[in-house]
């Protein structure tokens, strides 16, 4: 299934100790068009409701676009919005350091032992 094998490889990534793009993630996924970002967004939602539900850090904050200054996408706030981790505006200037709070708890979380 996609979400287990996208959460293997961000396991990884933590691991590696620095956020991924979708491209990337697509790639090292092996998925081909059409819609490889969409799966990969979908997938990405999936595992922030398993992470919400088992008081985790949100692992789909290593996941970030490089054409929004190194930020995941706005599903990703609206998704953490819905879930009742993310309680400002999931398009104002606290969505920024939401996912930066995010990101460090996730490598923490993840990162080498």
């Amino acid at each position: 299934m996609l979400k287990d094998r996208l959460r293997l490889v961000l396991v990884e990534q933590a691991r590696a100790g620095e956020p991924v793009t979708y491209r990337e993630l697509a790639d090292r996924l092996g998925l081909t068009p059409p819609q490889t970002i969409q799966r990969i967004a979908q997938a990405l939602e999936t595992l922030m409701a398993e992470d919400v539900m088992a008081g985790r850090p949100l692992l789909a904050a290593l996941c970030v676009s490089r054409l929004q200054q190194r930020l995941p996408a706005r599903g990703f706030f609206i998704t953490a919005e819905a879930l009742g981790v993310l309680t400002e505006d999931p398009e104002g200037p606290e969505a920024r350091s939401f996912h930066e709070k995010e990101l460090q708890r996730a490598l923490a979380y993840y990162g080498r032992p």
